[in-house]
């Protein structure tokens, strides 16, 4: 519409029974719209609300392992970190050595590195195994879909 003064803006916008709104008040001079206000601000929540449903959550699950867990019990806890995979999450393999086991780090090396080769096709290694006082872990993420 072009510049006009405020009293007539507010007086095209009361016979349009609608609300006169300050666009961006910085601007020389300020920029208003005639608009419904009430319908705006409902479509803005209803916007946000859909931005929230597209999230997606992403969780941290852990699996402990040990240098001394058995064959079988590995590789349930294998697939059990594929079923966190899938699901979209990122799994941390953690390695716990007790007592005297923390000076065969060669033995638990050898246990996570048969994990990660268990999971290397649905699985990235996003962070190396690393050692941390008694604990080794590493954390894995699911691989990009195309």
């Amino acid at each position: 519409m072009g510049i006009i003064p405020v009293s007539r803006a507010l007086e095209l916008a009361e016979q349009q029974q609608l609300d006169l709104v300050e666009v961006s008040p910085t601007a020389v001079p300020p920029v208003c719209r005639i608009m419904d206000y009430g319908k705006f601000k409902y479509q803005q929540s209803k916007k946000l609300q859909e931005a929230k449903k597209k999230q997606v959550h992403v969780l941290l699950k852990e699996v402990k392992l040990r240098p001394k867990t058995d064959d079988h019990d590995l590789d349930f806890k294998i697939k059990n970190v594929k079923r966190f995979l899938e699901e979209g999450n990122k799994a941390k393999i953690t390695l716990v050595f007790r007592g005297r086991e923390i000076t065969h780090m060669d033995v638990g090396r050898a246990v996570i590195e048969r994990v990660a080769k268990e999971l290397q096709d649905v699985a990235v290694i996003e962070n190396q195994p690393r050692v941390e006082g008694r604990n080794m872990y590493m954390i894995v993420a699911p691989k990009v879909k195309k």
